[in-house]
C-alpha cells in the first residue's frame, strides 16, 4: 500500500512536535500523503503544507473535532476542506473555548485527589493554554512520578470515574459532520476500536453517522491490532464506507507509530484517498 497517514497531531493541538517537524518526520519515513489533523484547531496547517510543498510530499487539510454522542465521546477527522470556510473555523473556535474551562475544572479534581499543581505543570507542555488536553496533564504527571508513561495516566487518573476526568459538552455529530463536508471536505469517523461501546451500539453509530454524511472509516489506526484493522475493513464494506488509514501519532516516545507507518488496508476495501492520490 502507498505509505499514506491521515492522522497525526502537532504542537498546535497535544502532539511535542510542531508542524514542519511532523511533516519532516513523515517524509523521511516514505510517507506519499499526509494530512495534519491537530485537535479543534486548524492554525498548524500553512506550516504544514509550506513544509510539505519544499519536500514534495502531497498533503491535505486536516482536523480531528472532538463530538458528544450520548455519554460516547468521538473523534471526526476532516480530510481535504477549504481551512477559510467561516462556518468550518466559527465551529472549531466554540469547540476551543470550552477547553480552558475543562481543564480548570481537571485541575481541581486532581487537587481534591492530593495532586497540586497541575494545571500549572500541564501549560507548560501546551504551545497554547487554550489548547490544554488530558494528554498535557498526563504528560506532567509522569514528569511528577504519577505512572510511569502516558498511557499509564489515562488508566489511573484520566478516564471516565477517576480524579482527573471531567464530563464536557463537545460538538454535537450532526454539527462536526456539516462542519466538514460544507466545506468540501470527507467526515471520518477516527480509531473506532478506542471507543468503549458494544457491537450494537457501534452499528447505530455507523448507521447514523452515514446517514449525517460521514464518508470514511478510520480502519487503520495507530491504536489498531491486526484483528481490528480486519473487523472495521468488514464493517466499512458492509456499511458502504471508503477506508482511511492514520498513525494518529503525537510523539515518538509515548509508543505510536511514527507517520506514514501504517497497517495495509484489508482486500477490498477502497481507499478515501484516491481523490488525492491514485492508488497503486
Amino acid at each position: 500500500m502507498i505509505p499514506v497517514d491521515l492522522h497525526c497531531h502537532s504542537t498546535v493541538s497535544d502532539g511535542l512536535l510542531p508542524p514542519r517537524e511532523v511533516v519532516r518526520l513523515a517524509h523521511s519515513r516514505g510517507c506519499q500523503l499526509l494530512a495534519l489533523t491537530d485537535h479543534d484547531d486548524l492554525r498548524g496547517l500553512p506550516d504544514a503544507a509550506d513544509e510539505a510543498a519544499r519536500l514534495g510530499l502531497t498533503f491535505i487539510p486536516g482536523v480531528e473535532i472532538s463530538v458528544s454522542w450520548g455519554k460516547h465521546i468521538l473523534h471526526i477527522v476532516g480530510l481535504g476542506f477549504d481551512p477559510e470556510n467561516p462556518a468550518l473555523k466559527q465551529g472549531l473556535e466554540s469547540v476551543r473555548a470550552g477547553r480552558w474551562h475543562r481543564a480548570e475544572m481537571m485541575a481541581a479534581s486532581l487537587e481534591k485527589a492530593g495532586i497540586p499543581g497541575t494545571l500549572e505543570g500541564a501549560r507548560k507542555y501546551a504551545d497554547n493554554p487554550e489548547m490544554i488536553s488530558r494528554a498535557h496533564f498526563a504528560r506532567y504527571l509522569v514528569e511528577i512520578g504519577k505512572a510511569k508513561d502516558v498511557r499509564s495516566v489515562f488508566f489511573k487518573y484520566l478516564k471516565p470515574g477517576l480524579p482527573g476526568f471531567v464530563e464536557h459538552e463537545w460538538a454535537r455529530l450532526h454539527e462536526a459532520v456539516e462542519w466538514i463536508t460544507g466545506a468540501g471536505g470527507v467526515a471520518v469517523l477516527a480509531h473506532p476500536g478506542r471507543y468503549e461501546m458494544g457491537p450494537e451500539t457501534l452499528r447505530v453509530l455507523l448507521i447514523e453517522f452515514k446517514r449525517l454524511g460521514g464518508t470514511a472509516l478510520e480502519v487503520a489506526s495507530g491504536c489498531h491490532g491486526i484483528a481490528d484493522v480486519a473487523r472495521f475493513g468488514r464493517l466499512a464494506r458492509e456499511f458502504g464506507y471508503q477506508a482511511s488509514c492514520g498513525t494518529d501519532y503525537h510523539a515518538t516516545n509515548e509508543g505510536s507509530r511514527e507517520p506514514g507507518l501504517n497497517s495495509d488496508l484489508p482486500d477490498g476495501c477502497e481507499p478515501v484517498w484516491s481523490k488525492w492520490l491514485p492508488t497503486k
